[in-house]
């Protein structure tokens, strides 16, 4: 299955968002036209597509290594030592 214009937008997006000015969740409103919540949980269901890791395949083990610390940390807690594995 492959990805939409809109799906490789925002992928496109994810990996370069950091060097435009401003905050990121005014950019979300002004270029996709949708709350910030609405983006992220398409993100979510974006990184389990098929065609998003062969489209972007760092972006994509980004945005998956992201999501898995953060519920790393809301299962477990944070690390005293977050130089350890």
């Amino acid at each position: 299955m492959e990805l939409t214009a809109r799906e490789r937008a925002i992928l496109d997006f994810e990996r370069e968002w950091w060097m435009l000015p401003g905050p990121k969740e005014a950019e979300i409103r002004a270029r996709f036209e949708m709350a910030p919540s609405s983006y992220y949980r398409t993100v979510n269901v974006l990184m389990e597509h098929p065609g998003a890791a062969d489209y972007d395949p760092l972006t994509v083990k980004r945005l998956r290594k992201q999501r898995d610390e953060r519920r790393r940390v809301r299962i477990e807690g944070r690390r005293a030592d977050p130089n350890t594995q």
